[in-house]
């Protein structure tokens, strides 16, 4: 019996398929950056973002004219005393355009959006700030009659919680 076992065996070896590491060896593994993502978001903004540099016509931005609705545009500020503070001492305030998040110290431009209405978006943006650059997926959504804008950052690095903004006068 020993004589017909054996060669079954080597022949079941033989068709393993070439990797040589065993489920436990796999399992022990540390996995590598490039394994794993750290999230599915920061993912997706990679694709984005790679998409958009090797072939500008799939860019969503640029070809399909995304923009942030004109309804969430203009000034807001986390502390309103930042609304007439002047420029440089405005620490809370946002300036948003078209396809801009425009921060005391860094500026986010608009990448992809995600979902999208009339008073409400996500999207992905692509932030330069303080000699850095980084990628975030932002919700921005209009409360309180359009008084209050509501910002959540998603991500790695991403601010936990929703952040309140009071829309500026002018």
């Amino acid at each position: 019996m020993k004589i017909w076992t054996m060669p079954a065996l080597l022949l079941l070896a033989a068709c393993g398929g070439g990797d040589e590491r065993s489920d436990a060896e796999d399992a022990a593994a540390p996995a590598t950056p490039a394994d794993v993502p750290n999230t599915e978001v920061d993912a997706d903004l990679r694709t984005a973002k790679e998409e958009a540099s090797t072939n500008p016509a799939s860019d969503p931005v640029a070809g399909a004219g995304a923009a942030i609705p004109a309804a969430i545009r203009g000034r807001w500020a986390l502390n309103t005393a930042d609304c007439t503070a002047k420029k440089g001492a405005d620490l809370t305030a946002v300036t948003i355009d078209a396809t801009n998040l425009r921060f005391y110290e860094s500026h986010g431009e608009l990448a992809r959006v995600r979902e999208g209405g009339a008073n409400r978006l996500v999207a992905d943006y692509r932030f330069s700030g303080e000699g850095q650059e980084w990628d975030r997926r932002i919700e921005l959504a209009l409360a309180d009659g359009g008084k209050m804008l509501v910002r959540r950052d998603m991500g790695e690095g991403a601010a936990a919680g929703a952040m309140r903004y009071t829309r500026c006068a002018g």
